[in-house]
């Protein structure tokens, strides 16, 4: 005479809750699979003799469980896979100048610098400022109309008068407006990537002059 085994589903119900072992309880989702099988010997040591259950469906459930095992290390060979690409993809930025959302201006002394605004929504007056490292303007623009998004445009490295300021750090202030109202508006400036660097999962870009850069942080690619 053969045995036959319950399924799992139904034969949790006829089980008391004490005869369920408390690491089953305490347990996580990273040994889900253990879980199951502890719980389907469980079952199957408690099965009700006079109603056992129909084989094929606790052979259905065995292979759901493999199934869901199988997806996971299929998630994680795709994750894996992602990260190289997305490295790969950032490596080839390397010598070439990307625009970041940043306030800070870095000047050589002699070459112009790249800045720009990036808008939350259109505005029809916007203003910029480069202050010296005490916060003292030394170089204010206006400008008329600009649409939402990132736009730039080049500081030759000049003061109000028309002299070229010495070369070091600088910080943009930023002041745009659409009807009066207030436009939420941050600074880019651009660089170019001298390499990329990983931390986690995470690409940083080295930019000359600039320091590091997330990926995120990137406007737009010249």
């Amino acid at each position: 005479m053969s045995t036959v085994l319950p399924a799992v589903n139904s034969a949790v119900n006829v089980l008391p809750r004490a005869s369920v072992p408390g690491d089953l309880v305490d347990s996580t989702a990273d040994d889900s699979q253990d879980r199951f099988l502890k719980l389907l010997v469980t079952q199957m040591r408690n099965q009700d003799p006079l109603n056992p259950m129909d084989n094929a469906q606790v052979t259905t459930q065995l292979a759901q469980i493999s199934t869901v095992s199988g997806i996971d290390k299929l998630n994680s060979s795709l994750e894996g896979m992602s990260s190289a690409m997305a490295t790969t993809q950032n490596a080839s930025l390397i010598g070439r100048s990307v625009v970041v959302s940043s306030d800070l201006v870095r000047f050589d002394g002699t070459n112009p610098v790249t800045v720009g605004v990036e808008l939350g929504s259109a505005a029809d007056k916007v203003g910029v400022s480069i202050l010296d490292a005490s916060g003292r303007s030394v170089r204010t623009m206006a400008f008329g109309a600009f649409p939402a998004g990132a736009s730039t445009f080049a500081w030759d490295g000049r003061n109000d008068a028309g002299e070229r300021v010495k070369g070091g750090d600088y910080t943009l202030r930023l002041d745009a407006t659409a009807g009066g109202k207030a436009v939420a508006a941050s600074g880019l400036v651009a660089g170019l990537v001298d390499s990329v660097s990983m931390q986690g999962t995470n690409s940083r870009l080295n930019l000359r002059g600039l320091g590091a850069a997330d990926v995120s942080q990137v406007r737009r690619i010249d």
